[in-house]
C-alpha cells in the first residue's frame, strides 16, 4: 500500500515536471543543466575528500575553472553593460521604412491589415522571447507591424 502511493506521488512529481520543463525557455533549462552538474561535480568531490582521495578531488575540481570563469565573465558582461551600450545588430536603427517593415514581415507592398496582422502573429510565435526567441527580432517585429499598421 505504501509502495503504491509512493509510486503514485513519484508519478505526480514527474508529470509537473514535464509540464513545467514544457514551459521553460531554452536558457532557464541550459542553466538547469549546468546547475545540476556541478552540483554533482561538487557531491563527487567532497565524496572523494572524504574517502582520502583529496588529490584527485582537487584535480576534478579544476576541470571547473573554466566554467567559472565563462560565468564570471557573463556576469561582468551583464552588469557593466547598459541599454543601447555596445554595438547594435546588423540593421538596427532608429525608425523603420514601410520597405524595411514589408521586408521583416515577409510581405509585399500593399498588403491588407489582415494579411500585417497574420504574419506577425505567425512570426511572433517562433521569435518570442518565451519560445527561446530572439529580444531583439521580436521587438523588430512588432515595429514593422506598427509602422504598416500607423
Amino acid at each position: 500500500m505504501i509502495g503504491l502511493l509512493f509510486g503514485a506521488v513519484v508519478l505526480f512529481v514527474l508529470i509537473a515536471g514535464a509540464r513545467a520543463f514544457e514551459r521553460a525557455s531554452v536558457r532557464s533549462i541550459k542553466a538547469l543543466l549546468a546547475w545540476i552538474a556541478a552540483l554533482g561535480g561538487l557531491t563527487l568531490a567532497l565524496l572523494l575528500i572524504l574517502s582520502g582521495r583529496g588529490s584527485v578531488a582537487f584535480g576534478a575540481l579544476a576541470l571547473f575553472g573554466p566554467l567559472i570563469y565563462q560565468q564570471w565573465q557573463e556576469a561582468r558582461g551583464r552588469t557593466a553593460r547598459r541599454p543601447g551600450a555596445g554595438p547594435r545588430p546588423p540593421g538596427a536603427r532608429g525608425s523603420m521604412t514601410r520597405a524595411e517593415a514589408y521586408e521583416v514581415l515577409g510581405l509585399r507592398p500593399g498588403a491588407s491589415e489582415a494579411e500585417i496582422r497574420e504574419a506577425h502573429h505567425r512570426l511572433m510565435r517562433a521569435a518570442h522571447p518565451d519560445a527561446g526567441g530572439s529580444d531583439w527580432l521580436a521587438s523588430r517585429i512588432n515595429q514593422a507591424r506598427d509602422v504598416l499598421l500607423g
